[in-house]
């Protein structure tokens, strides 16, 4: 009697060599990455909710680890150190507030106007004292000095874009390179704060904030 014959088929996920699964590993390996950015995520959002409730207030990694729902532990397991994540929670604050003010900035009918509505407006931001902690600890830290440069990167190149864009849109004109403008505007605004918050004597009310920005809507007189 013939016998039937069965062809081998090929099993999904297996390797060809060892016939051992290998999809399953990779899965896991993606799924561990994705709840690994989750919680980085959770961690600089409860932070930095935690800095604009309570600006000044010396934060403890377990109150920080409660907020987010995570365990102590895991501050310094995806950051390091808790002066790393209130690094990055401070950033995160100040890109928030930078968006607010360019809805502020597009609502302005002129150049002055926009002048004078941006400087007020980031001289009252919730998040510069976290910021001002955060340059703090870039100097103090030279470990933390690129993390903090990153932020400051990302903040130049999102406002640079913002005044390319407004002022394309307007028919304004910056008196000088857009990267340079950016950089000087927020150089001061963040110098001041720094200087206010040192123990130097006065406000940063006492700043010309304004007086950084070359954006105007008429040409240049010679």
């Amino acid at each position: 009697m013939e016998k039937k014959r069965t062809e081998a088929r090929p099993t999904t996920g297996r390797s060809t060599t060892t016939g051992r699964s290998t999809t399953p590993a990779r899965s896991a390996g993606v799924s561990s990455r994705d709840r690994g950015r989750a919680t980085r995520r959770q961690l600089i959002e409860a932070t930095a909710r935690l800095c604009e409730e309570r600006p000044g207030a010396e934060l403890s990694v377990a109150e920080i680890a409660n907020a987010a729902g995570v365990f102590p532990n895991q501050v310094t397991y995806y950051f390091g150190s808790k002066d790393s994540l209130l690094v990055h929670a401070a950033f995160l604050g100040l890109l928030h507030d930078a968006r607010r003010i360019e809805r502020i900035g597009r609502q302005a009918p002129d150049a002055a106007t926009f002048r004078r509505n941006i400087a007020r407006a980031v001289l009252a931001m919730p998040s510069l004292p976290s910021v001002a902690r955060a340059l703090a600890a870039g100097i103090s830290k030279p470990e933390l000095a690129p993390v903090v440069d990153r932020h400051l990167q990302l903040l130049f190149r999102q406002s640079e874009r913002f005044v390319s864009q407004l002022i394309d849109a307007r028919g304004w004109e910056a008196r000088r390179p857009l990267d340079v403008e950016t950089r000087t505007f927020w150089s001061t605004a963040l110098g001041a704060v720094l200087l206010v918050r040192a123990g130097a004597n006065g406000t940063v009310a006492d700043l010309d904030l304004a007086g950084a920005l070359t954006i105007h809507d008429e040409p240049e007189r010679g």
